[in-house]
């Protein structure tokens, strides 16, 4: 094990630097995307990676158990809300006016088929 040790970490190091650097991306493009939609994009799919990638690589840092399980459980919960958040603020968006619908390549939201009476 003493052989291996000095390789997980430093692949740990590698997985937490890039992790960091997605991190920076996503606050970079909260700061110069133009509108909400865009803004919501940068804030979870790269803030969301960086976390993760950080996640295994301070798990392959720790290496004892409770700190593995409880950043799991950090990642866990970071996937499954992030996405959540960010289609309901993007919902809001769109329904407060705040959305740029030139930017916009399709509006699925505004095409909305009319009912039908039933027969």
């Amino acid at each position: 094990m003493t052989v291996l040790a000095p390789v997980l970490d430093v692949v740990g190091a590698v997985l937490v630097v890039l992790g960091s650097l997605l991190a920076l991306a996503a606050a970079v493009g909260l700061l110069r995307l133009p509108d909400v939609l865009s803004r919501m994009h940068a804030a979870t799919k790269p803030q969301t990676a960086g976390l993760v990638l950080v996640v295994l690589g301070t798990a392959l840092l720790l290496r004892t158990s409770a700190d593995v399980w409880m950043l799991l459980l950090v990642g866990a919960f970071q996937l499954i809300t992030a996405p959540v958040t960010a289609h309901l603020v993007g919902r809001l968006a769109y329904r407060a006016g705040g959305v740029r619908t030139d930017l916009l390549h399709r509006d699925e939201l505004a095409e909305r088929p009319e009912r039908s009476a039933p027969e």
